[in-house]
């Protein structure tokens, strides 16, 4: 991610978005997607079709309402017997070994590059998530915009406000000779 002194609200999701995208095949099973997520450093993904196309999105959310009794799944009343006590995680070892479009969220919110950073920001806050799937025309993704990626991008801007408003502190002390 690398976003420029672009004024905060021209950024679009082109330059914030992750060009580096973990994708999890739609039939890859529960296990292995949890395996590669972690691997990954991820807490989410974009769930691909045999064409590439995004269908949904698989994140620590979908595991967790898995181990809470599996969103309505029938095949997920055993969900209590499988992660650790202490720490509440899920032990991959003993997710079901159904494939991951049984778990994804469906619909997933996705984006063309040129979303503006402001319809990023009302994307996730209307729909209570914290990634956008950047995608080509054909649903194929190419980049991710996180909650992170905006508050980083508000942070450097406020950074930049800052010493912009310094410099000009110091230009007009110059000037007054004061």
């Amino acid at each position: 991610m690398i976003a420029t002194q672009k004024n905060l609200f021209s950024l679009t999701a082109a330059n914030l978005m992750t060009h580096t995208v973990v994708m999890v095949p739609e039939h890859m099973s529960l296990p292995c997607a949890a395996r590669l997520l972690s691997q990954s450093h991820v807490s989410g993904a974009p769930v691909v079709d045999a064409q590439g196309r995004c269908v949904g999105v698989l994140s620590a959310t979908d595991f967790l309402h898995w181990a809470e009794g599996g969103k309505g799944h029938p095949c997920c009343q055993s969900a209590a017997a499988t992660y650790t006590p202490a720490w509440q995680i899920v032990d991959p070892e003993k997710l079901p070994s159904n494939e991951v479009r049984a778990y994804m969220t469906a619909d997933p919110v996705t984006a063309p590059p040129a979303t503006t950073v402001g319809d990023l920001a009302h994307k996730m806050l209307d729909a209570h998530i914290h990634r956008v799937i950047i995608v080509k025309p054909d649903g194929q993704p190419i980049g991710i915009v996180t909650s992170t990626d905006l508050l980083a991008a508000l942070v450097r801007a406020e950074e930049a406000h800052r010493f912009q408003e310094k410099a000009n502190a110091a230009a007009q002390k110059e000037v007054c000779h004061c």
